[in-house]
């Protein structure tokens, strides 16, 4: 037999990437060798989500799997971004990776990209949960034991008060019906704290929602 093919996966902190990895580890052919987030090197925490660091790297340990940050300057100009993740992909291919996954779900056009980025370096693109049916996906996420907050909300798209909400079947009730319910168009970022495939639940403390560069963000630190 073939030993499995190492994978490095892009790391949001949200519910999209923690699916990702659930569905990697049923692959017999893959291992999922570490996790990449990119972080707002100012703010110390992620890009667009806004989760801090410090429990990306408690996700990290629930997971059993090394953080590999990538850090950004706000606001991060292409070519920095690039030369950046340039250097993370030069790290995986010497750890005899060879894969790097990612949570997308339909985005024709961020999907083209990352292919566009990663063809020169000889690494692969996955794409795990593509073209699954994002009502049947988040579904099946709430079912699956898999717990999430939502940390960012766009109110052009979503009210303001679905900040701070747990992503669960009442919230997809409650959804508006224009609203994807994975919230791959940008209405929703969320935060992942407990998950089949952590060994513990990651405790949290929320604080009063913010509204900066006009979306709604929630505050989260440890507890």
């Amino acid at each position: 037999m073939m030993p499995p093919r190492r994978v490095l996966l892009a790391w949001s902190s949200g519910k999209d990437a923690a699916w990702a990895l659930h569905l990697l580890r049923q692959r017999p052919d893959l291992e999922v060798a570490a996790l990449l987030t990119t972080f707002n090197e100012t703010a110390g925490a992620v890009a667009m989500h806004r989760v801090p660091r410090s429990l990306v790297e408690l996700q990290a340990r629930a997971a059993g799997l090394p953080l590999w940050p990538v850090n950004l300057p706000w606001p991060c100009p292409n070519e920095i971004y690039e030369a950046r993740m340039s250097e993370a992909c030069a790290r995986a291919r010497a750890a005899s990776i060879t894969a790097v996954a990612f949570g997308d779900l339909f985005l024709e056009d961020i999907r083209a990209y990352r292919e566009r980025a990663l063809a020169p370096t000889g690494l692969q693109p996955l794409f795990p949960l593509w073209g699954l049916d994002t009502r049947e996906l988040a579904f099946d996420m709430t079912r699956s034991g898999q717990q999430a907050t939502l940390t960012c909300v766009d109110p052009n798209r979503l009210p303001a008060s679905f900040c701070g909400r747990e992503f669960d079947a009442n919230f997809l009730r409650d959804l508006p019906l224009n609203a994807d319910p994975c919230g791959e168009n940008g209405e929703f970022h969320t935060f992942v704290h407990r998950h089949p495939a952590f060994s513990q639940h990651i405790p949290f403390q929320k604080h009063e929602a913010v509204e900066l560069d006009g979306f709604v963000y929630l505050p989260l630190s440890p507890l």
